[in-house]
């Protein structure tokens, strides 16, 4: 199913401020949070839309991205491409969840997916680190869509101590600062009376347990340096410079937080005959006179191989041929461009001495002049340059 318009998903314009963006935000995770609908898959399904949403829109970088490519800019492209099937609960409050005072609205411990977090683990809000690779792609990959495997050093959650940096079950002990809860409350006085605040445990790091006894693997960091090979799917239409990512794939967090996200850059390989203008492909053919003036049959390079394109006689230079859908399609899907042939004339630089004779012989003739109304328009287009 397609993505909807991130702005559509939080009811708001496409010149809506940061503020706007987070109030709209607030309302649409309070409507649908899992404790207000409880076992409502709709609303847990419009509950992670709406943090997708404000994920890309609140930040500036992939607000950019996300205008000039739509979804497939930011990880939304649609096939299995970039963004691994949205965020799940854990990135959500893990990321979102000072939004909302530490207990999201105080709607309790967010049905077992913060409580979980902030009270049974190390999954809080530590956020592991992007990674950043550049990818290179042919005109034929950017034409079609590709698939790629890349190799990805970075760190991986340890596999002996799961990602808690404790060697066992046991090696822990409950957080001298929280008391377990992996967030402190704080009451403060105000003239509209006393307003109660939750936030992070700074000692735990919202955890709620200390760990005593460190994993020898990872020396209680949760996280080891290894590799990883990772499919990218790459849409179609990509062009030089485009940012594309995908969620989780960066760096592990420490200690079971959330994982960093992938960044693709995106490199373009120069195209031996073809030139890239956006959406459109152009490439100059270098016509001999006989050509020119006697017409011809000749092939030219497209992305898919070449094609036949008949050439009238008396062509001139600077003619411009289009074939239409023959160039790249646009990464939103909205159509495909068209292959500009420039045309050229090959005028020799050295003649023998029967050519010359031949050519002396064509001087005379009023069909080789260029006609008054030829150089009228001409002229007329040189004006214009110039003007």
């Amino acid at each position: 199913m397609a993505k909807r318009d991130y702005y559509e998903v939080l009811g708001v314009s496409k010149k809506a401020s940061l503020d706007e963006i987070k109030k709209a935000y607030r309302q649409k995770a309070i409507q649908y949070h899992p404790d207000k609908n409880p076992g409502d898959k709709g609303a847990e399904d419009k509950f992670k839309e709406a943090a997708e949403a404000y994920d890309v829109l609140s930040d500036e970088q992939k607000r950019s991205r996300y205008d000039q490519f739509g979804h497939a800019g930011t990880g939304g492209a649609s096939q299995g491409g970039f963004g691994g099937g949205g965020m799940t609960m854990e990135d959500i409050f893990a990321q979102f969840g000072d939004l909302f005072g530490g207990h999201f609205g105080g709607f309790g411990n967010f049905s077992g997916f913060g409580g979980s977090s902030r009270g049974g683990g190390y999954a809080s809000t530590n956020r592991g680190a992007d990674l950043r690779v550049k990818v290179k792609v042919t005109l034929k990959e950017i034409a079609t869509g590709v698939e790629k495997k890349i190799k990805v050093g970075k760190y991986v959650s340890c596999t002996k101590c799961h990602g808690s940096g404790a060697e066992n079950d046991k090696a822990y002990t409950s957080c001298p600062t929280c008391k377990g809860h992996g967030y402190v409350t704080r009451v403060a006085s105000t003239l509209l009376g006393q307003i109660q605040t939750q936030s992070t445990c700074p000692t735990c790091g919202g955890a709620g347990k200390s760990i005593t006894k460190k994993c020898p693997e990872c020396n209680g960091e949760g996280i080891i340096r290894s590799e990883e090979i990772i499919t990218l799917h790459i849409p179609a239409g990509v062009g030089e410079g485009m940012q594309l990512s995908m969620r989780g794939k960066g760096n592990a967090a420490r200690r079971g937080g959330v994982n960093g996200d992938l960044l693709i850059v995106i490199e373009e390989e120069k195209h031996y005959d073809l030139i890239r203008d956006e959406n459109d492909l152009i490439y100059n053919l270098l016509l001999t006179m006989p050509q020119a003036v006697l017409g011809d049959s000749v092939e030219v390079p497209t992305v898919d191989g070449k094609v036949k394109v008949k050439i009238e006689p008396g062509t001139q230079p600077g003619k411009v041929l289009r074939l239409r859908n023959k160039g790249l399609p646009s990464v939103n899907g909205y159509g495909t461009g068209d292959l500009l042939i420039n045309i050229n004339v090959y005028i020799p630089e050295t003649l023998s001495a029967s050519e010359r004779e031949k050519i002396k012989t064509m001087v005379s003739s009023e069909n080789v002049r260029p006609s008054q109304s030829f150089r009228d328009r001409i002229f007329s287009k040189f004006r214009n340059l110039v003007d």
